[in-house]
């Protein structure tokens, strides 16, 4: 069993970054599309960021240019670099492990706030 676990969201104020991590257990990520997905209040579940055991990367229309998505292959982990964050980046952030068998993934969520 797959476990995923979000670390590193908080509350910060328009124009600051926050780091978010995400350590999986229970299986290694070999040949995985690593995800962050986020989801508002009354607002679906959204893509935020997608990378690929190679390193390709997606990102949502939102947030380009201003977020970061990479994989550490041999730790296991994701990370998602946030900077210039906005009210409306405000949400709770999943990590999503898609396998190529797939079955798919997901952490309990880790909460961010932007608000001055």
């Amino acid at each position: 069993q797959v476990q995923l676990v979000e670390s590193g969201g908080g509350s910060v104020q328009p124009g600051e970054s926050l780091r978010l991590s995400c350590a999986a257990s229970g299986s290694r990520l070999s040949f995985t599309v690593l995800g962050w997905y986020r989801q508002a209040p009354g607002n679906q579940r959204e893509l935020v960021a997608s990378v690929s055991w190679g390193g390709s990367t997606q990102y949502g229309d939102s947030v380009k240019g201003r977020f970061t998505i990479s994989r550490d292959n041999a730790k296991n982990t994701a990370t998602l670099q946030m900077d210039s964050l906005k009210p409306e980046d405000t949400a709770v952030y999943y990590c999503n492990a898609d396998f190529r068998n797939g079955r798919s993934y997901w952490g309990k969520g880790t909460l961010v706030t932007v608000s001055s």
